[in-house]
């Protein structure tokens, strides 16, 4: 949504913000990296929105990135991580380092954030490891990140597809990618990859 923002709360972490779209006020809860992002209070912003409905409740919820938007998505995934942890966990870590800790299953990193205890944390790295790469690759698992489209990306499905892990299916066609350089074909990026992955 394109909009005005006229108010600002609890901008010290995730909190909320106050967004006008023709007249009409919105409350949006949002991570304290939102709030960051929205800039001064009157200016015009892009936001991209999650609605939750419940049997008594409404919340908007708004995302300065979609990467982030889908990455709350995938948190609240995890039995036991509800919207406000998983915007506690988006306020304490940026994208990036919450792919290194999923990668590397540093439930420490995870635990950084406000409501989210050890046990929750491990439960978080364990289940997330593989879903994580959905979003594009999972960094720290290879040379490279490995984006969603293309015949990166198309060669990650390929491997997911025979058996792979996603994390190890990454790190195949990333390491692949570095050896081919650019404007490799998928046939010779799959073969490639799959002689890394079986070393």
């Amino acid at each position: 949504m394109i909009a005005k923002l006229t108010g600002r709360l609890d901008s010290s972490g995730a909190g909320h913000a106050v967004i006008d779209v023709g007249g009409v006020g919105y409350l949006v809860e949002a991570s304290a990296r939102t709030l960051d992002a929205l800039g001064p209070v009157g200016g015009d912003v892009t936001i991209h929105t999650e609605m939750l409905v419940g049997e008594d409740f409404l919340r908007l919820l708004g995302f300065a990135r979609a990467e982030e938007r889908d990455w709350f998505r995938l948190l609240t995934s995890v039995q036991g991580v509800g919207a406000k942890v998983a915007l506690a966990i988006l306020s304490a870590l940026e994208v990036a380092d919450l792919q290194r800790a999923l990668a590397s299953g540093d439930s420490a990193m995870i635990a950084r954030a406000n409501g989210v205890g050890p046990k929750l944390a491990q439960r978080i790295a364990h289940e997330l490891k593989d879903k994580a790469s959905a979003l594009g690759g999972i960094a720290g698992t290879g040379p490279a990140a490995v984006p969603a489209a293309g015949p990166l990306g198309d060669a990650v499905t390929a491997l997911t597809g025979l058996g792979f892990k996603p994390g190890e299916a990454s790190a195949a066609v990333a390491a692949a990618s570095e050896e081919l350089g650019a404007g490799a074909t998928l046939d010779a990026l799959v073969r490639v990859a799959l002689k890394k992955a079986a070393k």
